[in-house]
């Protein structure tokens, strides 16, 4: 901890707020990666500082500099009011923001609570997707330079994560190879991604905050945009219905087509969409060696993820024939 006040204390100082106006420094869960604190200051202001493992803490290819891509995400999201922390100071190896109203999107909404939440969702997604970028893939050079055509970025994206798998030699269900080869069959598809476009790719509920403090919920914020991109917007979709179908949540598709979303879900957006959904589950199925998961986080993977890959692979067969 005192490290950490230490740490905060510097930080707060180089930005030009008062050190000793630090009254608390909170550790944040619910992060697999990061080292996430909140500092409360006496003002009853609140910031958030995210700090990277060390350098020595194994991790997956595309996992180095996230806290550029992160500040990249909040700093572009901003520009068409999404709601999400605003970027205080950032480095590689720092990044200080402003906290968000709201916990962690949780199962203690009711039924009509979520609709309109899902709703809200879909407007503030929409919302994201209207700001481009000039180039394809991480804007962290993790993985290189950015591309000039999607199908070159996510190429490479894929090869990264396939990679990781030769390297870590986690549980998969089916051989690398016979992954690599379905997945290199669909690679036409994504050349119809012409406009790189900002991309979360990690909107699950956890990083989704539900403000209540008006009495209706509302989102307070997007968070953990470690994980963007500039891509192909159909890709949020993965992490939106999370081991789910996006076509099915009427409420989100609603709100994202009357904020002006785009998206037709005809067979090459299906096909991208089961791309999409593989590199997600090729990722989380990997990064369990390098986190040195749990049995029961496995197990999870083996019994949930593991299915879902081999849906989104015979999906990706299906509609390349």
């Amino acid at each position: 901890m005192a490290d950490s006040w230490e740490r905060a204390r510097r930080i707060l100082g180089a930005v030009g707020l008062p050190p000793d106006d630090l009254t608390r420094v909170r550790p944040l869960t619910g992060g697999t990666y990061n080292t996430v604190e909140e500092l409360l200051l006496t003002d009853g202001s609140r910031y958030v500082l995210k700090v990277p493992p060390a350098q020595t803490v194994p991790g997956l290819r595309h996992e180095r500099e996230l806290l550029v891509s992160e500040a990249e995400f909040y700093r572009a999201a901003a520009t068409v009011g999404v709601a999400g922390p605003r970027v205080v100071a950032a480095t590689s190896g720092e990044l200080l923001m402003t906290a968000c109203p709201g916990d962690p999107w949780d199962g203690s909404l009711t039924d009509a609570e979520q609709q309109e939440l899902r709703a809200e969702l879909g407007r503030q997604v929409a919302r994201l997707h209207r700001v481009s970028g000039s180039a394809f893939g991480y804007p962290s050079g993790a993985l290189g330079p950015l591309a000039a055509d999607w199908r070159t970025a996510f190429t490479v994206m894929l090869d990264a994560v396939l990679d990781d798998a030769r390297r870590y030699r986690p549980w998969l269900p089916r051989s690398v190879e016979e992954v690599a080869h379905t997945l290199r069959a669909a690679a036409p598809a994504l050349d119809e991604v012409t406009v790189a476009r900002l991309v979360h790719f990690d909107l699950w509920q956890g990083n989704i905050l539900v403000d209540r403090s008006t009495g209706v919920p509302r989102i307070g914020g997007l968070i953990d945009g470690e994980r963007m991109f500039w891509g192909d917007p159909v890709a949020d979709f993965v992490s939106l219905a999370l081991l789910g179908d996006i076509e099915k949540d009427a409420a989100f598709l609603a709100g994202y087509r009357e904020a002006g979303g785009l998206v037709e879900f005809d067979t090459p957006t299906r096909l991208r969409l089961a791309l999409y959904r593989a590199y997600l589950d090729l990722i989380m199925l990997t990064e369990t060696v390098p986190r040195a998961v749990d049995e029961g986080r496995l197990r999870w993977a083996r019994e949930t993820v593991g299915p879902d890959l081999v849906a989104a692979l015979d999906e990706i067969a299906e509609l390349s024939r």
